[in-house]
């Protein structure tokens, strides 16, 4: 029994992590995007086809760790300045990001007939992006650095926010309770921390780590003292009510001025364990199952085609005065809904407003609106440049 136990960790973590490197591998040299293959790993292994793994509380800590780290050596590219520079274009992008999805998969719901608390976690299941797989793509290709790029990270920051509420909203409308004071507090409390980290932190940051760092004995003294921001305002984050992945976006973006290349590198390492994780985790959870009914399918695919577009076109006429390229870049780049739609369908599911063939409708549109992203990104941004080294904070690699 002991013996059987202390395997499963790293027959897990073989099983996870090879199989997403081995389809990664397979993807680069089909000259497609590797996160598609890692994601599809997580399919190939999980439930639906040959069933080795399922979703574990273990692997999900990992998924979570993963999208952490992701998240924060992305925040090690971006200036802060430069971010808040965008920020009335990326509210308005965030804004109609969330509208246009809701209201759409809210109707859809309605016209299949489906009772009205379950049309509303449909519709608040596909307001979200998952910045992180979008992030990824980025990053990988160099192009944090690009307008469209900066304005699709500072909306999804936002996006994160307004989904906040829109999630506590309809949890409140399920248990038929709603409480005005408090989502207006939540609202505040989570906006007023990103300002704060996001305006004040690089400054703050660039006076106290070269202090700190000559007094530390410790090897990695420099590392340390970041990753104690990253969990420090990861779980900040938490508390006032975002994403724990927000939190360690700003701990990175506060030390992108103050740290060496040194803390650049052991961040991209642990990111690079940790991330196939986060990606094959998503394909763990869709399950073939969930579409034994002609109904339940034609549902998916209408509910998938309405958050491709909803997203694509809300997003998109929000950033419409940047030129009709950046504003396609834009919305293709907020498409994906990763993980953050089916923790959605969860709790609806965990209330009982969610019937399980819908949950399977939301599991289906966030894995596939999470695939889709990658190619479609490559194809928008073709032809874009890198920047140039004085523009580069520091490659991802």
């Amino acid at each position: 029994m002991a013996a059987s136990h202390a395997i499963d960790i790293p027959l897990a973590m073989l099983a996870v992590f090879g199989s997403a490197k081995v389809m990664a591998e397979l993807f680069e040299r089909l000259r497609q995007p590797a996160i598609v293959g890692e994601i599809l790993a997580g399919v190939l292994i999980g439930p639906s086809v040959l069933g080795w793994m399922s979703p574990t509380d273990f692997l999900s800590a990992l998924a979570d760790l993963g999208v952490m780290f992701l998240l924060f050596r992305v925040g090690l590219q971006v200036k802060s300045s430069e971010l808040l520079k965008v920020g009335g274009t990326a509210m308005v992008v965030a804004m109609l990001g969330v509208l246009v999805p809701f209201v759409l998969g809210w109707g859809i719901l309605r016209l299949w007939g489906e009772p009205q608390v379950e049309a509303i976690f449909v519709g608040a299941a596909m307001v979200a992006t998952s910045v992180g797989i979008t992030a990824q793509v980025l990053a990988s290709k160099g192009l944090l650095q690009a307008r469209a790029s900066k304005i699709i990270l500072a909306a999804a920051v936002i996006d994160d926010v307004l989904g906040l509420l829109v999630l506590a909203l309809v949890s409140s409308l399920a248990k038929g309770t709603v409480s005005v004071p408090a989502l207006a507090t939540t609202a505040a409390a989570a906006f007023g921390f990103i300002v704060l980290v996001a305006k004040w932190g690089t400054k703050t940051m660039e006076r106290i780590v070269p202090r700190v760092g000559k007094r530390l004995r410790l090897e990695e003294g420099q590392f340390a003292l970041s990753m104690v921001l990253l969990f420090g305002l990861a779980l900040l984050s938490a508390y006032v009510g975002v994403a724990a992945i927000i939190g360690a976006f700003l701990a990175g973006m506060a030390l992108a001025d103050s740290v060496g290349h040194r803390v650049h590198d052991l961040a991209h390492g642990v990111t690079e364990l940790l991330v196939p994780f986060f990606l094959a985790g998503i394909g763990l959870h869709f399950d073939l199952r969930s579409f034994t009914e002609a109904s339940t399918l034609l549902l998916s695919l209408v509910i998938l085609a309405a958050a491709l577009l909803s997203k694509f076109i809300g997003c998109g006429a929000g950033a419409i005065g940047l030129g009709r390229g950046d504003a396609v870049r834009i919305g293709v780049g907020m498409i994906p809904r990763g993980e953050v739609g089916m923790v959605v369908a969860q709790i609806g599911l965990s209330l009982g407003v969610i019937r399980q063939p819908v949950y399977g409708v939301v599991v289906f549109m966030a894995v596939a609106t999470t695939l889709a992203a990658p190619p479609l990104l490559n194809l928008v941004y073709r032809g874009v440049a890198k920047p140039g080294p004085e523009e580069e904070v520091f490659h991802l690699g």
